[in-house]
Parts: C-alpha cells; sequence; structure tokens
C-alpha cells in the first residue's frame, strides 16, 4: 500500500513511498544491521556444532525425531523473541541444526572420492546465492510481498513430500525435492530480505531464524543434488 506524499510538490518516488520517514530508514538499517550480525554468528556457531558431533563421531539422528526438535526449538525462538532470552533461544536452535547436521555432511564427505570438494561446493554456491539475492533485492527495491503466499504453499508441498519420502525412499522424489527447494528457499531470501528493508520485518531475532533456514535448506538442497549428480548409480 503506498503512503502519502510527506513533502507536497515533490514528486512520490517508489524509494519515498516504500521506505517512509529518516527515522524509519534508520530503524530499518538498525534491524538490517542486527540481523546480519547475529546472523553471522549462528551460521559460525552452527558449522562449530557440526564439527563436534563430527569429532564425536554422531551417528545420523532420525529424521523425525530431528524435525520435532527443529519445531519445538522454533516455537521457543518465536516465544523469546521480544526478551533477551530470544538471543538464548537462537543459538539453542542454531546450535541443534548444527550438530544434526554434523553427520549428514560426514556423511557426504565420506560416500564420495570427492566428498569434502562437494561440501565445500555446496557451501560457495549458496554463499553466492544468498549475497547474489541480498544484493539484488537492497539495490533493486522491488516490491517482493506478492511472492509470500506461493512460497508458503510451496514450502507446505515441499514438506508433506520429504516426509512421505522418509519413507518411501525414492531418489527421483528427492531429487525433484531439493530441486524445488533450492527455488523455493532462494525465493524466501528475497522475500525476506524485503519484509525487512519495508519494515514488514522489525524483531531482527524472528528475521535472523528466517534467513537461517532459508540459507540453511538452500545448502542442503544443494548438497543433496550435488551427491545425486556424482552418484555411480
Amino acid at each position: 500500500m503506498n503512503t502519502p506524499n510527506k513533502f507536497p510538490g515533490l514528486p512520490v518516488t517508489g524509494s519515498a513511498t516504500r521506505r517512509g520517514s529518516v527515522s524509519e530508514l534508520l530503524a530499518t538499517h538498525t534491524v538490517l544491521r542486527n540481523t546480519y550480525l547475529l546472523l553471522s554468528a549462528t551460521l559460525v556457531f552452527s558449522a562449530l556444532m557440526a564439527g563436534l558431533a563430527t569429532m564425536l563421531n554422531v551417528g545420523r539422528i532420525n529424521p523425525l525425531l530431528s524435525f520435532a526438535g527443529m519445531i519445538g526449538l522454533l516455537f521457543w525462538v518465536q516465544a523469546a523473541r521480544n526478551s533477551a532470552m530470544g538471543l538464548v533461544a537462537v543459538f539453542a536452535f542454531t546450535g541443534f541444526v548444527g550438530f544434526i547436521t554434523g553427520p549428514i555432511v560426514s556423511m557426504y564427505a565420506r560416500a564420495f572420492p570427492n566428498g569434502s570438494e562437494l561440501v565445500m561446493t555446496a557451501l560457495g554456491g549458496t554463499g553466492a546465492i544468498f549475497l547474489a539475492l541480498s544484493a539484488y533485492a537492497m539495490i533493486s527495491r522491488r516490491d517482493f510481498s506478492r511472492m509470500g503466499s506461493f512460497l508458503v504453499i510451496g514450502a507446505v508441498v515441499l514438506m508433506v513430500a520429504s516426509i512421505a519420502n522418509i519413507f518411501l525412499h525414492i531418489a527421483g522424489l528427492q531429487l525433484a525435492v531439493s530441486a524445488a527447494a533450492m527455488v523455493v528457499f532462494s525465493g524466501f531470501m528475497l522475500y525476506d530480505t524485503g519484509r525487512i528493508l519495508d519494515g514488514g520485518e522489525t524483531n531482527y531475532i524472528s528475521a535472523t531464524v528466517g534467513l537461517y533456514l532459508n540459507i540453511y535448506n538452500v545448502f542442503m538442497s544443494l548438497l543433496s543434488i550435488l551427491g545425486f549428480a556424482n552418484r555411480d548409480d
């Protein structure tokens, strides 16, 4: 929805319409800065926890238990996001995700002759996608809000298909889910970044968790696709 021109006699530009007053701009900048700082810290913490799981030689955790743990911690994050305890919840959530991801990454590293290269390629590709899409959202100043409903529907379909494939073990379905997940969560990167820039997301803890999940899902999807492409059969 367009806001009225705060400066009569001057044209209402897209930037002025969507960004509002100077105070709103400063608030948006603060949320964006805090989000990226916390996001960087949680990614590093996740990597450390993944390394710890690898060092301890932890086996792959049951996917349903992992999913239940993530959902429970996400509820905690959302409940505590407006307090200092929200930071504890964020690190608990991202640390848990890193810990359960460590065995999966180790499996890929051991399963292929170039396993370490696959993991690094997935990491590099995910980083490149995130930086490129974040830069595009900031530079283009486009409104990505209309993508929201389509992305949510796509995420629900992906969740159902992923849970079904835990029991079906269909390689082709897994590849299709991974490819679709890359598209959907890349779209969420644009959508979530746009929400921060437009002032639609004012809580940096919620913003951090949203972007973290986008990055995580793109990384896991890309790793799955690279693994499928390097299979011998």
